[in-house]
């Protein structure tokens, strides 16, 4: 696919690869953008909070400027291709929530995709599988954002901006570890790696 809005090759080259999850991500990034009416932040105007750990993620990184080291991307292991994006400045916040359908694979293309997965693919298998990907992120691309996901104004308590705290010694291992998750193991400071988790279940 030629002519790549310039901001998607970012998410490509970041990524690694163009896929239709990756797609998704970047067209639930731009309308988030266009909805708050804003650019990327350059600090941590913008909190996003993501609902799968998808190819989607990397373009909420580059098109949004939420990463895990400025404590303004929160992940949430719920399975779903969903995005909720918070405006610190004013803040708002917007749930946006893929509705729209992929088109199925053939069976034919489903074989091309096991074999390509399975790592067994021949050369023709992999310039097919490449193809295809590239035929259905173009069809993503050309397709109206209120049909692909449903975008709705929502409630959020956004999170306090991060922090930064002190350090600790585990006396156990001996490395360093933030106050914040030492813990206490027989009356001496322990890491999270050198405790033994503790749950009922619950």
């Amino acid at each position: 696919m030629n002519n790549r809005p310039a901001d998607y090759q970012k998410a490509i080259d970041f990524h690694g690869h163009c896929c239709p999850g990756l797609t998704i991500g970047y067209l639930a990034a731009k309308a988030a953008l266009a909805h708050f009416k804003v650019e990327r932040a350059a600090d941590e105007e913008l909190v996003a909070i993501v609902e799968s750990d998808g190819c989607g993620i990397d373009a909420i990184q580059v098109l949004l400027g939420c990463t895990i080291g400025k404590g303004n991307l929160i992940y949430k292991d719920h399975g779903k291709q969903a995005y909720t994006i918070g405006n610190r400045t004013t803040g708002q916040a917007v749930r946006i929530v893929m509705t729209g359908e992929m088109v199925p694979l053939s069976p034919e293309q489903e074989t091309i995709k096991t074999a390509v997965f399975s790592g067994e693919a021949t050369p023709e298998q992999e310039n097919a599988w490449h193809q295809l990907q590239t035929e259905r992120t173009s069809r993503l691309l050309n397709t109206p954002f209120e049909d692909i996901f449903k975008i709705q104004n929502v409630e959020l308590k956004l999170p306090s901006e991060a922090q930064i705290f002190n350090s600790v010694s585990c006396e156990y291992c001996g490395e360093k570890v933030m106050e914040a998750r030492a813990r206490l193991k027989d009356g001496k400071i322990a890491c999270l790696a050198c405790t033994e988790e503790y749950n009922r279940g619950w």
